[in-house]
């Protein structure tokens, strides 16, 4: 069966255009580096605060509740795709290494203007 074709031969073709709101957007790629944020204005003149670069992480400890900001070493791998950890881009649950040690981000840095993270524990 040839894509995008019926079973008589007759094409498919779309009700209609995509809506502007439907539309995606720009996929953004925080790398480590010097901080660098951007605004953009979203639906209903909301502002929303874009990260391009970051080189500090605020990192949780689990074990004493409390929180540090410290340097980004290195992104040592990223689940969703290996090729992410090769280009040191920041993405959820991609696993840092910082001064503290090992780290999981748990936030979207990308959309969210920060970048949090949860230390893991060495086994």
């Amino acid at each position: 069966m040839v894509r995008g074709r019926k079973l008589t031969g007759g094409k498919y073709r779309p009700r209609r255009k995509t809506k502007h709101y439907e539309r995606e957007g720009i996929t953004r790629k925080v790398k480590i580096r010097e901080t660098k944020k951007k605004l953009k204005r979203g639906r209903g003149g909301n502002v929303k605060t874009i990260l391009l670069s970051e080189k500090i992480v605020n990192v949780m400890d689990p074990t004493t509740k409390k929180a540090k900001k410290v340097e980004i070493k290195n992104v040592l791998e990223t689940p969703s795709n290996r090729f992410l950890a090769r280009q040191n881009i920041l993405v959820k649950s991609g696993i840092i290494e910082t001064e503290l040690g090992k780290a999981k981000i748990t936030n979207r840095p990308s959309q969210e203007g920060s970048v949090q993270a949860v230390l893991l524990k060495d086994n």
